[in-house]
């Protein structure tokens, strides 16, 4: 253990109207600062994930996250992006500084505003995230990215629709008890489960309901490194962390085994020294159900062509032997990309603090979070337990 968790905070997600990235960006990073009990002359190091990919006029934003304290100024800042893993790239980020002892305290911040971007720019922007010489022209944009994966899986394996409306269902119903999450309505498997003016088909056999939001938002965490956070009100520590980067081109490899993700995940555990059945619950990127389906299968719940039964079995539910996404994830929460994967570090930090609220899963010990970038290309995984 390199680090810890010893601050957060998180904005709601949703149509943010009235917030910018600027304002978003200074908002958590004050919070969490003020949480950790951090002064911000103490920072030694700040991460901003931001996408962006065309969302914002502001390009360059590193250095927005100084107008949170003229005590931030000439700070080292960074603006890191790796698709929708670009959040949990720049936690990992913060981690590798303080395992080079190159800093103590870092403050990692994820942001992206995507609500004030026309439809048909958004769709556009988010192909940005994909090998864009074969897969831009995919009617659909990114939904129809996975709604292609969805029926490759379905021809492959028989048709799914049932498990991926069980798992739109159970994130829509976990997401109620978030405070922060842009859908916290309980839509039920039948609503979920069949077409409708309000559930039509977007991409393949992909539903409305099977596809994440696309949301304003951010998120914030300060890390520290092992001493200097068990002097501090509460450390939550990285068990593990894990990056692994595969083929960008989907015709590279089989798309219907997230590979890369097997390994983050395989490596993961490894270094936590843990069994997946150790872990408390799991925070996974269900960008669309189906890829919530497949990495049933990536991380070792069930067997290949086979997730279907976690789900169906009550496993993943909220009160089952593994709990995925308590918070309702991407599904419920929203995908602000930038902001998700630090979400993610957040989130988890407070089921494992006892101070998830109405998420909060009992007994809560071990956290596993995996955020992707595209479909299964950037894989991270972490593995998080409190110390103090």
């Amino acid at each position: 253990m390199t680090a810890c968790i010893v601050g957060l905070a998180h904005s709601p997600f949703g149509k943010l109207d009235t917030e910018t990235v600027e304002s978003l960006i200074v908002r958590v990073a004050t919070d969490a600062l003020a949480d950790a009990s951090i002064a911000p002359a103490d920072v030694d190091e700040i991460v901003l994930g931001h996408f962006n990919a065309g969302f914002s006029a502001q390009d360059f934003t590193a250095s927005l996250v100084l107008q949170a304290s003229p005590d931030l100024r000439f700070k080292r800042a960074t603006r890191v992006e790796n698709a929708c893993a670009t959040g949990s790239a720049a936690v990992h980020q913060g981690l590798k500084s303080i395992a080079a002892r190159a800093a103590r305290i870092v403050l990692v911040v994820g942001v992206e505003q995507m609500t004030k971007t026309p439809a048909a720019e958004i769709g556009k922007n988010l192909l940005k995230a994909s090998y864009v010489r074969d897969e831009a022209d995919i009617e659909g944009g990114f939904a129809g990215i996975f709604g292609k994966i969805a029926g490759l899986y379905f021809q492959k394996y028989g048709d799914q629709s049932d498990a991926l409306a069980m798992i739109a269902a159970k994130n829509h119903k976990n997401g109620v008890g978030n405070p922060y999450a842009q859908l916290r309505k309980d839509l039920g498997f039948d609503f979920c489960r069949t077409e409708s003016d309000k559930n039509p088909f977007v991409a393949g056999p992909l539903k409305r309901t099977d596809c994440s939001l696309v949301s304003d938002g951010a998120a914030a965490i300060v890390l520290a490194d092992v001493e200097t956070a068990l002097r501090l009100g509460k450390a939550v520590a990285f068990r593990a962390a894990q990056h692994v980067q595969d083929f960008l081109p989907m015709a590279k490899r089989d798309i219907l085994k997230f590979e890369g993700c097997s390994l983050a995940w395989k490596q993961a555990l490894a270094q936590a020294g843990i069994a997946l059945t150790d872990l408390s619950f799991v925070e996974t990127h269900d960008c669309f159900t189906i890829a919530e389906l497949i990495e049933y299968e990536a991380m070792g719940l069930a067997p290949e062509g086979q997730g279907a039964r976690a789900i169906a079995e009550g496993v993943t539910q909220k009160d089952g032997k593994l709990p995925v996404n308590p918070s309702g994830g991407l599904k419920a929460k929203g995908h602000p990309i930038g902001a998700t994967g630090v979400s993610m570090h957040a989130l988890t930090a407070m089921q494992l603090l006892g101070k998830a609220g109405d998420i909060q899963v009992k007994d809560a010990e071990l956290g596993g979070i995996f955020n992707m970038g595209g479909a299964a290309v950037a894989n991270y995984v972490s593995i998080l337990e409190r110390i103090k």
